[in-house]
């Protein structure tokens, strides 16, 4: 509410607390006047505005049914301390002030007790002695005092006082206006609970509402792109190309060939083209050709009659069968054998096929889905691979990024990965800035699945719920990644596994490192080290650096050995030259 609004509403109380004053002779009882008070106070409560000025407001009729010469409502925090104190004709700083000049011991022991303090006489009151020698009035006259406690349910929260002149003319009853002052402060509590309900609804509504406009931040301008499937974690571009695809694709019965290096998550995406296409209510039938010999494939897809060989007792419905209206996802297609191949050939051809032993055509209606990470076209130029059948299956190819080529999906894919750990053994694992700095700094020849493996074994021996830097296995010379690419590394030495030389510390930014030293001005005495074969004595900085990192495997310690430096200046020399680290 505008500060216009509040000092219009505060003069539109004051005139109606001047009406109600001069119509207070009308009623024929204290009880009607107390009555027709808990009225008024009651629509003042129940208008929305800010707390303060409605508080303010109830105080201003209240001076019109009490004779009191100063009016106060308070506002405790937890710790006792005033949050919020008004006064009838106060600014609110004013009537704080004059809030911490009441006796602590009175204010206390409304508190502390939970019930009214009523005194008739504060010049006879020990607790107020020295506020009253402060306050007193130039004539003798009596000063009174009552303070309720405001509640919310049987905790207090704040205190309502009044202070009054007794005069001869005055008349009054301190017991009516100290049940009348209950009935107020009762009302001005479960006012304040409202307000307080309301504040933590609309904080909540806001935290949602700044969260949902980061997420929409993140995703601006992507549109339609944004497809949700369940398992396919990724926000990078690579990630989005790739659901682009499946989404237009899935439309179709078009056959679907998805490459890509091996924990890439094949099967993943198969299951996306499922769920976004119209068959996705029915079967996703899904079978890995390279984990079964020949006879037991051909069972397992065609499926068998009883007694058409030693151990079928029964028959049995094949995968092509079980995937009817639906979709067949063939993982590894490019290890079947030339014979399976020409079989299947007739399958994707015709729509039709026989059981093993069996006499009876049967015919399907199957979505084929098919996935490798062979080379396919090698294969078919080496004879391996029937050229016929790879054009039936590589209709719409599709190429599935490595993980190095999405790396803005690692820690997205790290905390997924971390929250199914977590939920199935019951801990409360986290990230921190230290962990998901290794991550990002990782290779992954694996890619996804070396991931998740890396994550699991990672939460599994971190020493608490907080996983560090220190708690990865390439940090503790345990990592055994790096054997993947011992082929594509050239050494003279065998390759070890040595914890990454760069610390928590130098990943930070840092001061412009200086220039890579030459051999002849790096410090030390020349250690006996391999030399980087195959270059050029003229080679220049760059070059020397990538070269002796290559020759070493990428491991930081082995190549400042080569050029007869420290760790530390390759880190910066790697950094000047902004060469993406691969760690293993």
């Amino acid at each position: 509410m505008s500060m216009t609004n509040q000092t219009r509403d505060i003069a539109r109380f004051s005139a109606q607390a001047k009406n109600l004053a001069d119509a207070a002779a009308a009623f024929s009882s204290r009880a009607e006047l107390a009555l027709h008070g808990v009225y008024e106070i009651s629509k003042i409560l129940s208008v929305p505005a800010r707390l303060e000025a409605t508080l303010s407001n109830v105080l201003t009729l209240l001076s019109s049914f009490l004779e009191m010469r100063h009016g106060m409502i308070a506002l405790l925090a937890d710790d006792g301390a005033p949050r919020a104190v008004v006064g009838v004709g106060w600014s609110e700083d004013h009537a704080k002030a004059y809030f911490e000049r009441l006796p602590e011991r009175a204010i206390g022991q409304i508190v502390a007790t939970k019930m009214p303090v009523v005194i008739e006489d504060v010049a006879k009151n020990p607790l107020f002695s020295e506020w009253y020698a402060a306050e007193r009035e130039p004539t003798d006259c009596r000063i009174s005092f009552i303070g309720v406690p405001i509640k919310e349910r049987e905790k207090v929260i704040g205190t309502l006082t009044i202070d009054r002149i007794w005069d001869n003319r005055a008349n009054f009853r301190l017991d009516e206006d100290v049940r009348f002052l209950v009935m107020i402060a009762n009302l001005v509590g479960q006012t304040v609970r409202l307000h307080n309900v309301i504040g933590r609804d609309r904080e909540r509504l806001m935290d949602e509402q700044r969260r949902l406009e980061k997420e929409l931040s993140g995703t601006a301008g992507t549109g339609d792109r944004e497809v949700k499937v369940r398992g396919v974690v990724g926000q990078s571009e690579a990630i989005r190309n790739v659901m682009d695809k499946i989404k237009i694709v899935a439309r179709s019965n078009t056959t679907v060939l998805l490459r890509g290096e091996s924990g890439t998550g094949k099967e993943l995406f198969a299951h996306a083209t499922h769920e976004l296409s119209p068959r996705k209510k029915g079967p996703f039938i899904k079978l890995n050709c390279a984990a079964l010999p020949e006879s037991m494939l051909e069972s397992e897809l065609f499926g068998h009659e009883k007694g058409s060989f030693t151990g079928a007792v029964n028959q049995r419905k094949g995968r092509f069968e079980l995937a009817d209206k639906g979709t067949l996802f063939l993982d590894e297609i490019g290890e079947i054998s030339p014979a399976f191949q020409a079989k299947l050939l007739r399958v994707l051809q015709e729509g039709e096929f026989e059981r093993v032993g069996g006499t009876r055509t049967l015919k399907i209606d199957v979505r084929f889905v098919f996935a490798t990470n062979k080379n396919l076209e090698e294969a078919v130029s080496r004879g391996e691979f029937r050229s016929d059948l790879y054009y039936r299956i590589n209709v719409v190819s599709i190429q599935l990024p490595p993980l190095r080529e999405r790396a803005d999906d690692i820690n997205l894919l790290a905390r997924e990965f971390l929250h199914r750990f977590n939920d199935e053994h019951g801990t409360h694992m986290s990230l921190t800035t230290s962990a998901q700095r290794v991550l990002e700094s990782c290779y992954f020849p694996g890619n996804v699945r070396e991931l998740e493996n890396c994550v699991r074994r990672t939460a599994t021996l971190a020493r608490d719920a907080a996983i560090v830097a220190d708690d990865f296995a390439c940090r503790n010379d345990t990592c055994l990644s790096a054997t993947l690419w011992k082929g594509l590394v050239s050494t003279r030495e065998p390759l070890r596994i040595l914890k990454a030389p760069v610390s928590d510390a130098e990943l930070a930014p840092a001061s412009p490192p200086p220039a890579v030293p030459s051999v002849s001005e790096a410090p030390g005495p020349v250690r006996a080290a391999p030399k980087p074969a195959d270059l050029p004595e003229d080679a220049n900085e760059l070059d020397r650096l990538v070269h002796a990192m290559e020759t070493a495997g990428w491991v930081q310690a082995k190549a400042a050995r080569l050029l007869n430096m420290t760790p530390r200046q390759i880190g910066y020399a790697l950094r000047k030259h902004n060469i993406p680290i691969k760690r293993f």
